[in-house]
């Protein structure tokens, strides 16, 4: 990703309402360098022509859920296997959208983006260990599993039935791809550089957990970069050091140990 491309993504990120499908994009071309503008275009104009696809004048949720269904798992076979968890590319949009197959998080884009061109009241709804996508009020709405083809849930997982419903917002979605992809990238050690930037474009977002930069800093170390990592673990430090000394010393010792991996 270019520094040019980085920037817009911390624009949009912080933009009043932010656009999923486009951060989904911009992440994508994160990593994979043959994402050019024209590749993003035929992305945005797929979906467009996907929402064009659901018939007019739908009402209710009910009906909602079932058109995006037959539509996107029935007709098209949007769906999700046990296989896409071990791709990089079943968390990129523009991979998705070609190749039909996602972790659940991507198809829920999918479904999210093309009911909400068509006018649907569709929201996101993140439940421990997965991601599924809702019609109509959130609270007594229909819910889906666009990766498994659309499924209706209605209340059967307990997580339905805990609590009130809340709608993902853009950013903590975004968030929660970059998060799968970084848990992706921990399990294969010669991915550490895509570990690194979704690392880096999770700082980019305008809320995210501060333990993130520790995190970088202590890659960037792993990637023998002991310098920047020492300096990554000095700085977090003196933010630690406001509520923690003790935490704050220990990863001042930390960023010594860092450097002196230097001799």
């Amino acid at each position: 990703m270019s520094s040019l491309t980085r920037e817009q993504f911390a624009q949009e990120a912080r933009a009043e309402r932010p656009d999923l499908s486009a951060l989904c994009l911009l992440l994508a071309a994160e990593a994979d360098p043959d994402l050019d503008e024209r590749g993003t275009d035929w992305a945005q104009i797929e979906l467009d022509r996907l929402a064009g696809m659901l018939p007019y004048g739908l009402r209710g949720a009910k009906a909602w859920a079932s058109a995006v269904t037959e539509l996107l798992g029935g007709r098209l076979g949007f769906h999700g296997t046990p296989g896409d968890y071990d791709r990089l590319s079943s968390s990129l949009l523009h991979e998705v959208l070609r190749r039909r197959r996602g972790l659940p998080i991507l198809l829920s884009v999918v479904w999210l983006e093309v009911a909400r061109r068509a006018g649907a009241p569709v929201y996101g709804l993140a439940l421990p260990g997965h991601f599924v996508v809702g019609f109509g009020d959130p609270q007594d709405g229909v819910v889906v599993d666009p990766f498994a083809g659309g499924v209706s849930l209605g209340t059967g997982p307990a997580e339905l039935a805990q609590g009130p419903r809340t709608a993902a917002r853009t950013l903590d979605i975004v968030l929660r791809i970059l998060n799968n992809i970084r848990a992706w990238a921990s399990d294969r050690p010669e991915q550490s550089a895509v570990a690194l930037w979704a690392l880096d474009l999770s700082l980019l977002l305008p809320s995210h957990p501060a333990s993130l930069r520790y995190e970088r800093a202590r890659l960037l170390v792993e990637r023998g970069a002991f310098v920047e990592g020492a300096a990554e673990l000095d700085a977090y430090a003196e933010v630690v050091a406001a509520v923690d000394t003790g935490a704050a010393a220990r990863l001042h010792t930390e960023a010594a140990a860092a450097r002196a991996l230097l001799n």
